[in-house]
Order: C-alpha cells, then sequence, then structure tokens
C-alpha cells in the first residue's frame, strides 16, 4: 500500500534555518518536503506551512479561517517569545508555534497534528499565553498613552497627540499602571518592555494605530479540535 504524505512547504527567510527544517522533517517518509526558494510553486499543494515570523503572519492571515476548509495550516518557528509577538500570531490565524530551540522531535509532532487540522504551541509559548491571559489586558487607547510614555511624553503632549483631554489621559495612566502592577510611569514602561507589550521601534516612533486586541483562537500545547 502506498503511503499517503503530507505536503510540507517551508518558507523561512533564513536559508540556514530553512536547510535544518528540510532535513529534519525530509528524514520522515510520511512528508514531502519542499522550499519556497527552490520550488515557489509547491505553495499550490502545500498542506502545511512552516515559516519564520513574519512570513507566517502574513500567510496565515490570506488563508480562509473556516475550520473546515482546505486551506494550509501555518507553523511558525521563530526566535519571537514576547506575549505580544506569540498573540498577534495567534490573532492572525496562525495554526503552529514553535522557537527556534525546539527539538526535532517536537518539530516533527507539530507538523504531523497541523495536518491532521489540529493546532500545536510549545509548552513555554503555552506558559507565557497562559500568564497573560491570567492578566487583564490593556484597553487600545491605554496601550496609545502607554507607547508615549514609553517617548517620554508628558501628559499634556500625550492630550495633543491622541486629541484628548488631560484628565482622561490621567485616567489612561492610573488604568494601565494598576493592569501593569507597576508603582510609576517608568516602571509601567519598563513592565510593559518586559512583557514585550512595546518593543524599541514602538518607542521610537508616535503609535498611528490601535494595538490589536487579544484572542487565544482556542491554542494549547496539546493537540485541540
Amino acid at each position: 500500500m502506498q503511503l499517503n504524505t503530507v505536503n510540507l512547504h517551508i518558507m523561512h527567510e533564513d536559508p540556514v534555518m530553512t536547510a535544518g527544517l528540510r532535513a529534519i522533517l525530509g528524514e520522515h517518509a510520511d512528508f514531502t518536503v519542499s522550499t519556497h526558494a527552490l520550488c515557489p510553486h509547491a505553495l499550490s499543494m502545500a498542506q502545511v506551512i512552516v515559516a519564520d515570523y513574519q512570513s507566517g503572519i502574513a500567510a496565515a492571515r490570506q488563508m480562509p479561517q473556516d475550520r473546515y476548509s482546505h486551506a494550509p495550516r501555518v507553523l511558525i518557528v521563530t526566535q519571537f517569545d514576547k506575549e505580544w509577538e506569540v498573540r498577534m500570531a495567534m490573532d492572525s490565524g496562525v495554526h503552529g508555534y514553535l522557537l527556534q530551540g525546539c527539538s526535532a522531535d517536537e518539530l516533527v509532532k507539530a507538523a504531523r497534528l497541523l495536518s491532521q487540522g489540529l493546532r500545536y504551541l510549545s509548552e513555554s509559548v503555552t506558559r507565557c499565553v497562559a500568564d497573560s491571559l491570567s492578566r487583564e489586558s490593556l484597553t487600545g487607547r491605554e496601550t496609545d498613552v502607554l507607547r508615549l510614555l514609553a517617548q517620554g511624553c508628558c501628559n499634556k503632549s500625550i492630550a495633543r497627540e491622541l486629541g484628548i483631554g488631560v484628565g482622561t489621559v490621567k485616567t489612561h495612566v492610573k488604568g494601565l499602571m494598576s493592569k501593569l502592577d507597576a508603582t510609576a510611569r517608568t516602571h509601567a514602561v519598563v513592565v510593559a518592555t518586559q512583557r514585550g507589550l512595546i518593543g524599541p521601534s514602538q518607542r521610537a516612533s508616535v503609535p498611528k494605530t490601535l494595538m490589536p486586541r487579544p484572542q487565544t483562537n482556542g491554542f494549547h500545547n496539546a493537540a485541540l479540535q
């Protein structure tokens, strides 16, 4: 009897990572592995896409979100482990999330589960998401205020930039400090940076859009329907 194989398509931006992923996954007879650099047309036949962070999010956003669709499932393999980064990927429709330090066995396990229509998060990423779900999320406006605080803006400057009153700014500052369990404005920025809610690039420029509201999309570190 001929073995039914799963078509895996690797779209990782790092050539070394691509070679490693191809070598590991290609050892298994139940996988047919292609890479985007050598065979881009194989994307149309893929059942699972293995990608870096940005490529994975871009691919997931183009896929139908119907769980019964035949669109390929997206597995991200990345070094990004911040809370905001993980939840952004989840909100974009990514089906699996692994860190680059994962074992070969875990990579194969994740690819197989995604090919079966399931989801997978590595254990460390699951802990990150679980911890974040135990905390109250910042609102979009609180996130705007936080990012401006990180740039050193005073209440008046924040009010002017966001087109709101100074009293409203103070209310948002009080709210975000409470949610971050911060004792001072600078402490709030430090905590937010550690949690990955803001980063260097976000501190360098005034935000133009609101932070997406976090969603879980039913991820766990084990197979889920």
